[in-house]
């Protein structure tokens, strides 16, 4: 017989976050996928002592690490929801998933609101809220694009919709050491995905659901754009524009590092590769 619904959560040493995650969850379904890049702090311990099963998989993209979960999945369920391990779902959201995977038979997956923090603050301006992300789709439907090495989207054969209520992302590890040393990581995957010829296959589509939009203004309008202009303009356009100074000085702080640590890292390493790769052509 099929469950109606299980989670699959990715984790790597997240024992500040992961028990928030799961009690939330397990409101939710008792049938828990933990994929775990061998975290080496008290994640599976508490993952296990919840009930959850656990896999590890050596990480090397999300989307390659999605895939594995998915794949491994030993929940014959209907319905799959992914979570990354500080993503919180509200009660509200909750109940409005309990109905959906009851009556449902039109859309293959669900597009959820993300309600994110950042120094413990909610980040509501400079076009970051609401965000959607597909987070709940039909277990036989979904799909990956391996081209991704950083991004990561899930994609669904089928109509699709939003739901009304939040996920709320706080992570608990995130000091600014912890974000300046994550967007390093980042921003070196993010790079060899623009510059590699293995990058994403899919072009989008402007008139498509929420991701194939985002695919395709990535593709035709933020990929063609001139390297280090892009951070300013980024910045000017989140900051200014979509009134990201209404968040205060949190807003200051997150916004000029997304642009101008994160962004700017970016391109200034795909002008490294390029650099690189000519110089090997000589």
């Amino acid at each position: 017989m099929k469950l109606p619904i299980s989670v699959i959560i990715l984790t790597f040493n997240e024992e500040k976050n992961i028990e928030f995650t799961l009690e939330a969850a397990l409101k939710l379904s008792n049938s828990i996928l933990i994929i775990d890049s061998f975290s080496n702090d008290k994640t599976l311990e508490i993952a296990k002592n919840k009930g959850c099963i656990v896999l590890q998989n050596k990480f090397e993209t999300f989307t390659k690490q999605w895939n594995f979960g998915l794949k491994n999945n030993p929940f014959n369920s209907d319905w799959t929801l992914g979570l990354d391990a500080d993503q919180v779902l509200t009660n509200e959201l909750i109940k409005e998933i309990n109905n959906i995977v009851k009556t449902n038979h039109e859309f293959q997956g669900f597009y959820i609101k993300r309600r994110m923090y950042f120094l413990d603050k909610w980040i509501k301006n400079g076009g970051y809220y609401p965000i959607y992300l597909l987070k709940l789709f039909k277990s036989e439907s979904v799909y990956l694009d391996e081209g991704e090495l950083m991004e990561h989207h899930f994609y669904v054969s089928g109509k699709t919709s939003k739901l009304q209520n939040d996920i709320i992302e706080n992570n608990k590890n995130e000091t600014l050491e912890f974000w300046l040393s994550k967007h390093i990581k980042y921003a070196k995957m993010q790079a060899l995905e623009e510059f590699s010829i293995s990058k994403s296959k899919f072009n989008g589509k402007l008139f498509g659901n929420i991701n194939e939009r985002k695919m395709f203004l990535r593709k035709n309008i933020w990929e063609k754009m001139p390297l280090f202009l892009r951070p300013f303009f980024y910045f000017f356009y989140r900051y200014f524009l979509l009134l990201g100074f209404l968040d205060g000085k949190t807003g200051l702080i997150f916004h000029f590092l997304q642009a101008f640590w994160y962004r700017f890292t970016v391109d200034a390493k795909i002008y490294e590769l390029r650099k690189n790769a000519k110089s090997k052509n000589l």
